[in-house]
């Protein structure tokens, strides 16, 4: 998108009040994710949002969505802040570089992926946390609190939800992302919507289980995708008149034949991280779903991808010292010692990191159909008279309905995994 029309010009007027804070002086197209959700859900499409466990997914992303003049979302999880070079402080300061780089014009939100709560103490801590956080920049939040039984969560979503501000995109989840077979039902779904709706809290997205996973399906051990969007279906129509839609997590490994119809099933957000990962590090990928290929028991690095053959042999020296399998999921944790090792890569390296990430994420924009929808976020802003993107729905049932007497499921699940 051009960054001197005249509409995305009006744009840097409509950007929540977070973003005009921090970078109200620049031509940066961050905006609200409530602007990105209701272009989705008008247009029939799902928005790209890729885990930059690496500063090289955003600046990937933003290439991808220029030169498709489609939105995307940049995430990162509770979690994987933790392990990960990108970070929520230098997330938004990495998006700038880069949108600067590209002469601006790219329009994106800033997304918390999976904000874990595991009890009342990180509901406490959650609250100053994502204060600071939404202050430095990100202008969506998806909260989780799936592990806990429906009631639980329902509380500690509607006390966080009620804390961020409503202008800021919202992504709540029920049922724990576990695998084929696994499947929230619709009974759960509208349950948990129903109530934060009669608590005035207005999800945007929701986060189910619907049978996929989080990161490489495992082939030699027999683990396939398992995404049932019969399932997927039925809850979306069930809390399609809260507003509120699909967001799909999990969706590395999947068949591209497969991801195109996804948006004919109710789902408008689409979670990617793992398989770029896997490009950052050259790991040997399926064509046609990016899961990582494995031989002997082993990640298989190509040479011509991703780092260099030199610096992906000290990787897995420190990994094999610290005990992990050639295979591991753990080898998402080496994002954080290896990060600035990787930035200083040489420029043609960084540069083939960089067009295959874009091309990856090319080929997700055109099969959620996302191409060219750009223009649509700016008529969502547009159409406000102001900056503030608060949705504006109906409070459709007393709070009396959703006690915990009328919890569909009263048992807690066992863990949690709170990636992507």
């Amino acid at each position: 998108m051009d960054k001197n029309s005249g509409s995305y010009k009006q744009l840097m007027a409509r950007r929540p009040l977070n973003v005009r804070a921090k970078f109200g002086g620049s031509e940066l197209g961050l905006v609200s994710g409530r602007d990105i959700a209701t272009a989705a859900k008008e247009t029939s499409s799902i928005v790209l949002a890729g885990n930059a466990r690496n500063a090289l997914v955003i600046k990937g992303l933003l290439k991808a969505a220029k030169e498709l003049d489609a939105p995307v979302l940049i995430e990162l999880a509770k979690s994987e802040s933790n392990y990960c070079g990108a970070t929520y402080d230098n997330i938004p300061e990495y998006a700038l570089k880069y949108s600067e780089e590209l002469g601006h014009g790219v329009i994106f939100g800033l997304h918390v992926d999976h904000y874990a709560i595991k009890g009342d103490d990180d509901v406490f801590k959650g609250a100053g946390h994502l204060t600071k956080i939404i202050s430095n920049g990100f202008t969506s939040v998806a909260i989780d609190a799936s592990h806990l039984h429906d009631y639980e969560n329902l509380s500690a979503t509607r006390d966080l939800g009620t804390w961020i501000p409503s202008p800021i995109g919202l992504e709540v989840e029920v049922g724990e992302i576990k695998g084929a077979g696994e499947l929230s039902t619709v009974e759960e779904a509208l349950y948990f919507i129903g109530g934060l709706n009669a608590w005035g809290v207005f999800p945007d997205y929701l986060a189910i289980s619907n049978g996929s996973l989080h990161g490489t399906y495992d082939t030699s051990a027999g683990v396939a995708e398992g995404i049932d969007l019969n399932r997927t279906q039925e809850i979306a129509d069930a809390i399609a008149p809260y507003g509120v839609s699909i967001a799909q997590h999990g969706i590395s490994g999947t068949p591209f034949d497969k991801v195109s119809k996804f948006r004919k099933f109710g789902i408008n957000k689409g979670n990617v991280a793992t398989l770029f990962q896997n490009v950052i590090l050259g790991i040997k990928m399926d064509s046609d779903t990016g899961n990582a290929i494995t031989d002997s028991g082993t990640y298989v690095k190509e040479s011509g991808r991703g780092i260099t053959d030199k610096l992906w042999n000290e990787i897995v020296a420190y990994a094999d010292g610290k005990g992990m399998s050639r295979k591991s999921g753990d080898y998402k944790k080496l994002n954080l010692p290896f990060h600035e090792k990787i930035l200083a890569e040489p420029d043609d390296i960084i540069g083939r990191i960089v067009d295959e990430i874009s091309e990856w994420g090319k080929r997700f924009i055109r099969a959620f159909g996302g191409e060219g929808t750009a223009e649509k976020v700016i008529e969502a802003a547009c159409r406000r008279s102001d900056h503030n993107s608060s949705p504006e729905r109906v409070i459709r049932n007393p709070r009396s309905k959703f006690g915990p007497d009328a919890a569909p499921n009263k048992g807690k699940g066992a863990g949690g995994n709170f990636d992507d």
